[in-house]
């Protein structure tokens, strides 16, 4: 008789969990419910740590699309591999495990769901408690320094001077993106050395940076209603309506995060620029006799400050920097029909130069990792090391933003757990 070489009783631990993110909490959790002796490896101070910031910190938790087949059109060619992981635990079953647990959702627009209280440290702290439950070893400070390997199995994790050992595996370090919560492609390298194929990470989902020194004036400023139209040397490409978000480097927010794939290959083709509307559904006429209406009731006013009755909350530095040769401080009654004009062709086309994607370090979404084909998905086991589970942000699949990130953690984890 051939020995088996994962023998229990040999081991200090049933599983063991590197990572204490999203993922790696929830596979730990599940392990532990169904009665295994688990630890967490973790090299930060805390658990949970880019959790923490997701979604501004409310922590866009999933989306609530109950329907998987059209949920999963929105992670691009990983579709057709992931229908088997949601049947067993997808949208409906993170919303039962959060609500059981005491935090009940909200739904915003885009069917984004936040917990309710909008804190992501009220998610991380159902997740710790659910690792106390079962009673979880948690290592923090803990840096895994190498991954012992014996042919097609993994015996042993090496920590400073000290070696753990388990039954099964489970790999949740992350991905790439905000590198400074602890993300910085570790476990790429070691699923490398384990000899998995590992796609190199790109920045998909990721603010745009421009050139226009005026977008700085801006900063921190949303506009909820406008449509933004990009360029490829002058020639209309494509346009996006929706919500906007300023920053002092570019433009953010849902919208752009979303298009930042398309625009990275539009830079490839040629010089991008855009072009922004802060009324798209108003046509210039009708802009034009709105304008001429609020002058008209502000004739005495000077420019600057019957802007305010016109331009969207937090805009009106902005447009007066691009009004050049319009004085800021000239009476209405004084505007003349031409400037008058230019004003309503500003409002209708800020204009933009796009200089480029920002890094890993403000993508909310980063691809890359390993080949689903090298993954069985019904169970998130490697095909390549018979006792290593792969979870979340390791694993190569394209999604946008809006909740889709945190699922597959919530997905990928339960599973990972639910077989180690």
């Amino acid at each position: 008789m051939i020995k088996n070489t994962l023998i229990q009783n040999k081991f200090d631990f049933d599983v063991i969990v590197i990572g204490g993110g999203a993922s790696g909490m929830l596979a730990a959790g599940r392990s532990a419910e169904l009665g295994k002796k688990v630890l967490i490896l973790e090299k930060n101070k805390t658990l949970g740590e880019k959790l923490k910031i997701t979604g501004g910190g409310r922590c866009n938790i999933t989306n609530a699309e109950y329907d998987n087949r059209i949920l999963l059109k929105n992670y691009g060619s990983s579709e057709q591999f992931l229908y088997s992981a949601f049947t067993q635990f997808g949208v409906k079953e993170t919303f039962a495990f959060f609500e059981k647990r005491g935090l009940p959702f909200i739904i915003e627009p885009g069917k984004r769901a936040f917990p309710k209280t909008e804190k992501a440290t009220d998610v991380l702290k159902v997740l710790e408690k659910y690792l106390n439950e079962g009673k979880v070893t948690v290592k923090t400070n803990s840096v895994v320094s190498k991954i012992l390997k014996n042919k097609n199995q993994i015996n042993g994790i090496q920590v400073g001077n000290k070696t753990f050992t388990a039954h099964s595996y489970v790999l949740a370090t992350g991905g790439t993106s905000h590198p400074e919560t602890g993300s910085t492609g570790d476990g790429f390298k070691w699923l490398c050395d384990l000899g998995h194929t590992v796609k190199p990470p790109t920045a998909t989902v990721v603010p745009l940076s421009v050139k226009d020194t005026w977008v700085k004036s801006l900063s921190g400023i949303s506009v909820s209603s406008m449509k933004i139209t990009f360029y490829v040397d002058n020639i209309k490409n494509f346009s996006k309506t929706g919500k906007l978000l300023f920053t002092h480097f570019g433009i953010s927010g849902p919208l752009i995060l979303n298009s930042a794939g398309k625009v990275s290959d539009l830079l490839h083709t040629g010089m991008v620029t855009a072009k922004i509307d802060l009324f798209p559904n108003t046509d210039i006429p009708q802009l034009e006799k709105m304008i001429i209406k609020i002058f008209d009731e502000n004739k005495n006013k000077i420019l600057k400050n019957a802007l305010d009755e016109i331009v969207p909350p937090g805009t009106k530095e902005a447009i007066l920097l691009l009004l050049k040769n319009i004085d800021p401080d000239l009476k209405v009654h004084s505007i003349t029909k031409e400037d008058r004009k230019k004003i309503v062709m500003l409002l209708k086309s800020l204009p933009l130069t796009i200089s480029g994607l920002m890094g890993l370090d403000k993508a909310v979404v980063v691809d890359g990792g390993v080949d689903l084909k090298e993954i069985d998905t019904k169970t998130m086991r490697s095909k390549i090391i018979e006792n290593l589970f792969i979870t979340g942000d390791l694993l190569h699949i394209n999604r946008k933003s809006g909740g889709f990130s945190l699922q597959i953690c919530w997905t990928t984890g339960y599973l990972a757990g639910n077989n180690a």
